[in-house]
């Protein structure tokens, strides 16, 4: 019999992916929901339990008892405080052993958690390694494509959230005609665009520049973009997203793409590395 799966549940579309592919492949699933994120009506049927974050001491003990070694991470989580999080005696030992990476930046943090699950016989991964139609190659993928103006916009994206990744601050930010609209810091993208609309100026409109940081843990942590992005980016007026190449996971990408085909919309795919300002920005479109 193949070898069972346990997932870690946050909120949104992509964990319920990976089950589904996990099962397509023969594959037992068991479920760790977190309360408040996971959506308990999506795993009607599987094994589960459902925790607060702050439990992750009892959380931790029944993954254990499924005997899944193979244990992927999933879904949207908005990170609490401590003060917020009252784990109970398990959470507080594991916060123990984090230590002081508890209290820093996303990437840090991760990398903690990754070394935790392995140390107590978990083999942790993201979800891409189940979700290959995922993950697209660099290139166009709307019938609309981007401008001289929006090109210079996502290069400027780049240079932006590159530059606010190597705080560890954010993956995203929107820019309208070299402004920097707003970037995407712990509230996330929706917010982000939400923000964006309200002060987006007149004319032409800007785009959603989405990359991996530098540092960032590519195995568990990727930007995750879906049908609900290509909503917002249209509610807000812009006229595109940009996303690294092999570097996002897109959350059925065939309706992303008929959505922003309706709208107007580009989707692209780049190498960051094409888009530095000051060289050649159509060489990757």
């Amino acid at each position: 019999m193949p070898d069972p799966l346990a997932i870690i549940v946050g909120g949104g579309a992509v964990p319920v992916q990976v089950a589904a592919a996990a099962r397509a492949m023969g594959r037992p699933v068991f479920a760790l929901l977190l309360d408040g994120f996971a959506n308990a009506r999506d795993w009607q049927g599987t094994p589960s339990l459902t925790i607060r974050l702050g439990a992750a001491g009892q959380g931790l003990d029944w993954l254990k008892r499924t005997g899944a070694k193979d244990l992927v991470l999933a879904g949207d989580v908005k990170r609490p405080s401590l003060l917020m999080l009252r784990p109970d005696a398990g959470g507080a030992a594991l916060i123990a052993r984090i230590g002081m990476k508890a209290f820093g930046g996303d990437d840090s943090l991760l990398s903690a958690i990754r070394n935790l699950l392995k140390e107590e016989g978990f083999n942790p991964m993201g979800p891409k390694r189940f979700l290959s139609e995922a993950q697209v190659g660099p290139g166009l993928y709307t019938k609309a494509a981007p401008d001289a103006l929006a090109l210079s916009d996502i290069a400027r994206g780049v240079e932006v959230v590159r530059s606010l990744g190597m705080l560890d601050v954010g993956q995203g930010a929107v820019i309208q005609q070299g402004l920097v609209l707003g970037v995407e810091a712990i509230e996330g993208t929706d917010a982000l665009l939400a923000r964006a609309g309200q002060v987006r100026r007149e004319g032409p409109g800007g785009v959603l520049v989405k990359l991996v940081k530098p540092g960032q843990d590519r195995e568990l942590d990727l930007p995750t973009l879906g049908p609900r992005t290509v909503a917002g980016a249209v509610a807000a007026g812009l006229r595109g997203i940009a996303f690294e190449a092999g570097g996002a996971l897109l959350v059925d990408p065939h309706d992303m793409v008929r959505q922003a085909d309706e709208a107007g919309l580009f989707l692209l795919s780049i190498r960051p590395e094409d888009h530095i300002p000051g060289r050649n920005p159509g060489a990757a479109a």
